[in-house]
């Protein structure tokens, strides 16, 4: 089935929304908080979001959550404006700010306040929590939740002027301490933060939560369908108090769905942290790591991502989906669009006895896509293969170079081995070859044809270049099941070669043009190493899922 016919339960709602005249145009939203950056899960839900907008004629608003301003940078909000369009999608309109409707939320703070609705309590953290009960003991009320409106209302409009201390007081909702859903425990609607803002600098010593400022945005902004994932789904109630109780000019509806889970993949913000801060990888865009940043510095098509995301599906149920799938839709999409090349990455020194000067061949840029033209590649008498491709004695299944036994150079001549050099340890240095005369895009006229096809680059024209192999970052499948994901990294994750031969042409890549290393696999200009002068390739997936197989 495509991605465009796949169904699910969200776009059954929306059609049933839309035909009962339920609304008029569908409007959603991807509303991350500003305090990291965006990964793998996130990926799910943009796409979820912008695709129904898309599908159903509707509107897609990118705002930030911006609430708690001491975790928050407008680096992340750049680097999350660049991941979205990076993944193929704009959204309707300026970018939106919780910060842009703090006024708003104050007045309607204060209008719970006049309803005797909410309360400023003193209570400290430690008596909050033990005031809040468990999942198993109701609450109890708070010795602050009997002020009277007035004195409730002074007291908040103090904290809004700046009159008390970081942390001495909150405002909170009164709802039902003896609630069987913890959220509707008299939650805290604002907090004292003497905290510099990202957008509003230094206006407000107070600032709202999550809870209560998330589901007033969506009303604020018109949004119809307010689609979470399935930890909200017990702060639906909550959420649907305030709209109850407060003069909001629309009424959206929240839906969840299941969150994104792929196996040998940690999207916890913490885990992911503590492995940048750790030195475990190099940033947040390390290849290996799980981020938007990281996937596209590895070279992963944003289309493959969002064809993984359709093809997972949305659903009600949580599961955990192989990591295999996304690599698999990798590896379709690069099939098709990325253009051959030849890189030596272990390099043997080939010597052809037989070939008097350098010619220049022209080399099909894709087997199966003539539109993709052809390249020159400089065919020289001395070349380096890969020293895996040769062995002075092998069985019928080896394929390549033996002495005495032939193969075909990629593109260009069947050759035949004649003998090879060693060094003082025994290690193969060298091996001497001959072209077989009139093989050049056809069998030899003798009948004896060559045993397999193997890869070069030219000696002399050859680029030296670092090329990073990576692999996954976790042995583990379930690398977050605890807090030490330390002890679940794949030790092997990058190996970085230094003196890997690439053929001239790749000098002239641009960063992130992805191209198939022939028989290696395929392999990223990095965006930001890579240089016609210093050319460093990242490993984005090798031709074969190396890994079912190990543990087949």
């Amino acid at each position: 089935m495509s991605t465009e016919a796949r169904s699910n339960f969200l776009k059954t709602q929306i059609q049933s929304d839309l035909d009962g005249g339920q609304v008029e145009q569908l409007v959603t939203r991807f509303p991350p908080e500003p305090n990291g950056f965006l990964h793998l899960g996130h990926a799910k839900s943009i796409t979820v979001n912008f695709e129904l907008a898309r599908r159903f004629g509707g509107r897609c608003h990118l705002r930030f959550d911006d609430t708690n301003p001491e975790k928050e940078s407008q680096v992340f909000i750049e680097a999350i404006q660049e991941d979205v369009r990076w993944l193929g999608y704009q959204w309707d309109g300026e970018v939106r700010y919780a910060s842009s409707y703090f006024q708003q939320l104050y007045d309607w703070a204060l209008c719970l306040i006049d309803q005797g609705l909410a309360y400023v309590c003193d209570l400290t953290a430690e008596e909050a929590r033990e005031y809040r009960g468990s999942l198993t003991q109701p609450g109890k009320d708070s010795p602050f939740r009997s002020r009277s409106v007035a004195e409730n209302r002074e007291l908040f409009e103090g904290m809004r002027a700046g009159q008390f201390s970081e942390g001495s007081r909150v405002l909170r909702a009164k709802i039902d301490m003896a609630s069987p859903n913890i959220n509707l425990r008299d939650p805290i609607l604002y907090r004292i933060r003497m905290a510099h803002h990202h957008q509003t600098g230094g206006q407000w010593p107070i600032y709202p939560t999550y809870d209560f400022a998330h589901g007033q945005e969506d009303a604020i902004e018109g949004v119809t369908h307010s689609i979470c994932t399935l930890e909200f789904e017990d702060h639906r109630p909550l959420y649907d108090w305030f709209i109850e109780h407060l003069p909001v000019p629309h009424r959206p509806r929240q839906f969840e769905f299941a969150r994104l889970n792929t196996s040998y993949t940690v999207t916890s913000k913490r885990k992911l942290k503590a492995l940048v801060d750790s030195g475990a990888v190099a940033g947040w865009d390390d290849p290996r790591m799980p981020t938007l940043a990281g996937l596209r510095r590895r070279g992963y098509p944003p289309a493959a991502i969002r064809h993984f995301c359709e093809e997972v599906g949305t659903s009600r149920s949580d599961s955990t989906v192989d990591v295999a799938m996304l690599e698999s839709a990798v590896r379709n999409e690069l099939n098709d669009s990325a253009p051959r090349a030849m890189a030596v990455l272990n390099p043997l020194r080939l010597t052809l006895t037989n070939v008097p000067e350098a010619e220049q061949l022209s080399v099909a840029n894709h087997p199966n896509n003539e539109a993709m033209g052809s390249r020159p590649v400089p065919f020289t008498s001395e070349l380096f293969i890969d020293a895996a491709d040769f062995r002075e004695e092998a069985n019928k299944k080896y394929k390549r170079l033996v002495p005495g036994k032939r193969v075909r150079l990629r593109g260009a001549y069947v050759i035949e081995a004649d003998r090879c050099d060693h060094d003082a340890s025994g290690a193969v240095t060298r091996v001497y070859a001959r072209i077989i005369e009139g093989t050049l895009g056809a069998d030899p006229e003798d009948g004896i044809k060559a045993r397999g096809v193997i890869h070069w680059v030219s000696a002399e024209a050859g680029v030296r270049a670092e090329v990073r192999c990576y692999d996954r970052l976790f042995n583990d499948p379930n690398p977050g099941k605890n807090d030490d994901v330390m002890s679940a990294l794949n030790p092997d994750s990058l190996r970085v070669i230094g003196d890997a031969v690439l053929e001239p042409s790749l000098v002239e890549a641009a960063p992130e043009q992805v191209y198939q290393f022939e028989r290696e696999g395929y392999f990223v200009a990095d965006r930001f190493d890579h240089s016609a002068e210093r050319p460093v390739f990242n490993m984005t997936i090798g031709l074969r899922d190396t890994w079912s197989a190990a543990n087949a």
